[in-house]
């Protein structure tokens, strides 16, 4: 009975060692969960920025007006016969 139980605890302290430290134990689970979030997070970001491209993209097809806010604001062009007001601030 005493052999029984040695091995028992034996087996026990195995188990437990492989399930804290062994291949894809507790600790490689943890840090696996660290980089999925982190990933995640990435991309959700990226996801956004693409919904923001999308829309500039569709706007551009659309219509004249966003293709001259662009120029304005990017290029510095003005119409003709429009007078340009730049503001420096001190």
């Amino acid at each position: 009975m005493r052999m029984l139980t040695l091995m028992l605890l034996v087996l026990f302290g195995w188990l437990q060692y492989h399930l804290w430290w062994g291949k894809n134990g507790v600790t490689d689970y943890l840090e696996v969960s660290a980089v999925a979030e982190s990933v995640a997070l990435a991309n959700e970001n990226l996801h956004q920025r693409n919904q923001q491209m999308y829309a500039e993209i569709a706007d551009l097809k659309r219509g004249q007006e966003a293709i001259e806010e662009r120029a304005r604001n990017e290029l510095g062009l003005i119409k003709p016969g429009e007078t340009f007001f730049r503001i420096v601030s001190e």
